[in-house]
């Protein structure tokens, strides 16, 4: 079972032993903060001066490490009372945990699977259900988490929102390419039968890689013969613009739920696309 994880790849490990699964861990990014914040700091003094009527927080890590650019030039004080002057908007129960602790609850909040479109319906319940919540002509900004998300600003300006990005940090290939570059080969040779992705940038990634080293199209055919472990909606759109079709998203969008189901349906999934890959050709 092959893991992409990288900051979490102890854990994952670990869970993929325990559910009985042999652990292949190849980190396949590490984050990276931008060398200019331009943004994250044009966007606190935009809602300072109240330039702003509404922001979207799009991931927990994102919503802390904005905060820590933030207090590089504003007081912490300042940006807070002015995240409480509008509305502020949560994609899930991470991004919400993190605006909790400075004491800014979120307006509106994604239910799950807490991808895009969650966000853009919760949105749409919100301005026909409440005054004051309308996209129309609303200045909103986007907390980004290093994949710009194109059809979430797109969905935005098309309900007359004037949207501004706000990459906070981005995603970079890891230093040591060398256990990626192993598993792709590995995927490439059939020989790993389980792959499991946690984010849409480990897929990114992985593709990049394979372009490199010239086997994209062995890639797919090995992931055509696997299974492939989705944590939910954003990572399966992400692999399906690469022409990978998800076996299984777990019941919950959390790694023990996904480690934990594939290790149950794996023999079962396997069967059947082997048998289909089989009758196929």
């Amino acid at each position: 079972m092959l893991s992409l994880e990288s900051r979490r790849a102890p854990e994952m490990a670990k869970l993929i032993t325990t559910y009985g699964g042999e652990a292949i861990v190849a980190p396949s990014m590490r984050e990276v903060p931008l060398e200019s914040n331009t943004e994250a700091l044009a966007l606190a003094a935009g809602l300072i001066d109240r330039k702003f009527d509404m922001v979207i927080f799009l991931t927990g890590v994102g919503t802390r490490a904005l905060l820590n650019v933030v207090e590089t030039a504003h007081k912490r004080d300042e940006y807070i009372a002015s995240l409480q002057r509008v509305k502020v908007v949560a994609r899930g129960p991470k991004p919400v945990a993190a605006l909790r602790e400075i004491g800014v609850t979120p307006a509106i909040t994604a239910p799950e699977p807490n991808t895009w479109h969650e966000l853009l319906s919760a949105l749409d319940d919100a301005a026909k259900n409440s005054q004051g919540l309308s996209l129309q002509g609303a200045r909103v900004a986007v907390q980004e988490y290093g994949v710009s998300n194109p059809e979430l600003l797109a969905g935005l300006r098309e309900r007359g929102a004037q949207v501004t990005r706000v990459p906070v940090y981005q995603w970079a290939l890891p230093h040591d390419l060398a256990p990626l570059r192993g598993a792709i080969k590995a995927i490439a040779e059939g020989t790993v039968e389980v792959t499991l992705f946690t984010t849409a940038v480990q897929a990114i990634h992985l593709f990049q890689v394979a372009a490199q080293m010239k086997v994209e199209e062995a890639v797919k055919n090995g992931l055509a013969r696997a299974v492939v472990a989705s944590i939910g909606p954003t990572t399966s759109e992400e692999l399906g613009r690469r022409g990978i079709q998800a076996d299984l998203e777990p019941s919950h969008p959390k790694m023990g739920y996904l480690v934990k189901e594939a290790s149950e349906q794996a023999a079962e999934l396997l069967r059947r696309k082997r048998q289909g890959t089989a009758s196929a050709r």
